[in-house]
């Protein structure tokens, strides 16, 4: 297998954090997002989507889509599961993962495609091309400090997003939180302290270097 990413990708982060809680030892192979590389003969043959990352087997099946990924990973190699055990688990995890993605990640995702400068035609990751919406990028914001809001209140019953154990619903509420510190200027206030009390637990995991 080999994993065409960018390191820059939140969603190339989210799962090289799951293939290090793993333990394995996946091959990379960089993409470079400011020279558009996604964009050339190469990589679309890969990937028509023009999205990183991209999880190529070695009979030459191309996996895109996180979640997706993340599957393929958990089947071939389950422990530790990262996705639930059992169904009520598998089901309380994939959830709260929809919603830390939906709710969380995604929104950030809008914030950033809707204003950045050198995304200007490019506000939604793929193979077309659509124009800016700046309203909808504030708009954006408000709905991130919700974000906040809500998944404080849901850390304040359980240690960690899905329940009693560490999930990838914890690596996308992580990434989620990073990437809106980072690129959009909106890190969790003090206030949250459950949400923060988790960040801090979660990010002293090695995996969180990958």
């Amino acid at each position: 297998m080999k994993l065409h990413h960018a390191a820059s990708s939140p969603n190339s982060r989210r799962v090289r954090i799951f293939v290090a809680e793993k333990g394995l030892s996946i091959p990379l192979v960089a993409v470079d997002l400011g020279k558009g590389e996604q964009h050339s003969d190469a990589y679309r043959a890969i990937n028509p989507r023009r999205v990183v990352p991209t999880l190529a087997l070695e009979d030459g099946t191309a996996i895109g889509e996180v979640p997706v990924i993340w599957r393929y990973i958990e089947e071939t190699h389950p422990a530790p599961p990262l996705l639930g055990e059992t169904a009520k688990e598998k089901a309380l995890v994939a959830m709260w993962e929809w919603r830390a993605e939906v709710e969380g990640f995604a929104t950030v995702m809008d914030a950033v495609r809707n204003a950045a400068p050198g995304l200007k035609g490019r506000a939604i990751a793929g193979p077309h091309d659509y124009e800016q919406i700046p309203k909808l990028a504030e708009r954006s914001k408000l709905r991130v400090k919700n974000f906040f809001a809500d998944f404080d209140d849901r850390l304040r019953e359980t240690p960690f997003v899905a329940g009693q154990r560490f999930s990838a619903a914890d690596i996308t509420t992580l990434v989620t939180l990073d990437f809106a510190a980072k690129a959009i200027n909106l890190p969790v206030p003090d206030e949250h302290r459950s949400l923060k009390r988790w960040y801090d637990t979660v990010s002293s995991r090695s995996s969180m270097a990958a």
